[in-house]
């Protein structure tokens, strides 16, 4: 795995930017990075959407709202290039609630049960919007804010200010998310938080993963292994139990690559479950999944900083939502590898803690390399 990126000397300020195109390359290959607005949300803010080129072609787009991914175009064996992830054409679908296409996730990803925790004493509750349960930030979490973009010169770099009691939590947290795409055809997230009171965080991106290509088909014969030889068993409301489990044997296990369909029937629901990544140290870029789809040659690995990753096989999709180019998004046609710290961690005490207090910086980061055989 490639070793952290260092923080670039020179990055450019929008506001010093052209409304609609920005051309400048970066110090390595043919990089660049352009801007246009994407529409308006219903306050009538400007949402841009800026599009990372790299000099081997791959293609990412991401936006404002949200700090979204909104497309990742990538070869096949052949060089033929695709979308490999869900979302829509046109800027209102991501403005109405949708099932997290690319977007950036928190203040807490995942799920806190009861939706409340206790911290220093102080109960917070927070909104019940997954059942009994507290999912993903909230009613508007990071992913319904319009987030301030900065180009970079092979990336884009989000920014948010998330206020003292947003949507239950305490502190004022200052939140920034950078997309970098390298001419090693990676696509790495750097997430930075600060708070000004005693808080939790869990950050992570939901893209929803196609690697024949956004939709096309179902994801069964998607080849999976994830180097994780334990995970968090949970409870009917999909809350962590408490105990950490090994794979060892059974459906859970991907310790060795396997088709995703292979074992599918045996898991009640589809797969969405928190895995403890092995060998996982606080600030170590560390092997966590890679996925192969047979058709097209595709290869992702994703490797991170976190010690859990949640795989989800988009089993809520019922094909009632048309994505792109007038897709039909049914059921189980796309996988999600959501890089994490555990669900519920702020009421578990055994898990690894996620707390952030004043005088602290919250760092993670994930990346995924793109290949194909």
């Amino acid at each position: 795995m490639k070793p952290p990126l260092h923080i670039f000397a020179f990055f450019l300020s929008l506001s010093a930017l052209p409304d609609v195109v920005l051309g400048e390359k970066s110090d390595a290959g043919n990089s660049h990075v352009q801007k246009e607005i994407f529409g308006q949300t219903t306050d009538g803010e400007p949402v841009e959407i800026f599009t990372i080129s790299n000099a081997n072609g791959l293609r990412a787009q991401v936006m404002t709202w949200g700090a979204d991914l909104v497309e990742m175009r990538v070869p096949d064996r052949d060089g033929k290039l695709a979308d490999v992830t869900l979302g829509f054409d046109k800027l209102d679908g991501y403005l109405k609630r949708h099932p997290y296409f690319g977007t950036t996730t928190g203040r807490y990803a995942n799920r806190i049960a009861k939706g409340q925790f206790t911290l220093d004493g102080t109960t917070y509750k927070l909104a019940t919007n997954n059942g009994l349960n507290h999912l993903h930030g909230g009613i508007k979490g990071f992913d319904m804010r319009n987030w301030k973009g900065e180009a970079l010169a092979q990336g884009v770099r989000f920014s948010y200010e998330s206020a003292d009691g947003e949507e239950g939590y305490p502190g004022t947290m200052k939140v920034s998310v950078t997309y970098m795409l390298t001419d090693e055809n990676e696509l790495r997230l750097d997430y930075v938080a600060t708070t000004d009171k005693a808080t939790v965080v869990n950050l992570t991106n939901h893209t929803y993963w196609n690697l024949t290509g956004q939709g096309a088909r179902e994801i069964f014969e998607h080849e999976l292994a994830l180097h994780c030889q334990k995970f968090t068993p949970v409870d009917a409301t999909s809350i962590p139990t408490g105990t950490i489990e090994a794979v060892a044997g059974g459906a859970m296990d991907f310790t060795t690559a396997k088709a995703i369909g292979k074992d599918f029937a045996k898991v009640a629901g589809g797969y969405d479950h928190n895995y403890v990544i092995d060998d996982a140290k606080p600030g170590k870029l560390t092997l966590a999944a890679e996925v192969r789809e047979p058709t097209s040659g595709r290869v992702m690995k994703v490797t991170t900083t976190e010690p859990g990753i949640q795989f989800y096989t988009a089993n809520y999709l019922d094909g009632t939502i048309v994505g792109k180019g007038g897709q039909t998004y049914q059921k189980n046609t796309a996988l999600c590898l959501e890089t994490q710290h555990f669900p519920d961690s702020p009421n578990q005490p055994a898990f690894p803690s996620t707390i952030l207090r004043p005088g602290e910086t919250f760092r993670s980061t994930t990346v995924y390399a793109f290949s194909a055989k």
